[in-house]
């Protein structure tokens, strides 16, 4: 499903013209990113926890020319999905 589709879902479903469940959808995914942005954690009861987490510097190897290389560290987001939806999804 892609964001056309969810806005689609979201129309139907809620029966919001789809221009209001786009906008709705929007303001949704720009608090929870902002919220990561500022390092903190979003929980979404029923449905899962996003956080931030930093992932450190490693060395890996170039498949290509078997060389090592330095990978940087960086921030990642991660989802842990609650267990209602780990449920329904099983």
């Amino acid at each position: 499903m892609n964001k056309s589709e969810l806005v689609n879902a979201i129309s139907a479903n809620s029966g919001l013209s789809k221009a209001d469940a786009k906008k709705a959808l929007d303001a949704a995914l720009e608090a929870i990113a902002a919220e990561l942005t500022k390092g903190e954690k979003v929980a979404l009861l029923g449905f899962g926890n996003f956080s931030v987490s930093e992932r450190p510097a490693r060395t890996g190897i170039n498949p290509a020319t078997k060389e090592k290389i330095e990978i940087a560290a960086k921030k990642v987001v991660k989802f842990k999905p609650s267990n209602e939806l780990a449920d329904a999804v099983n």
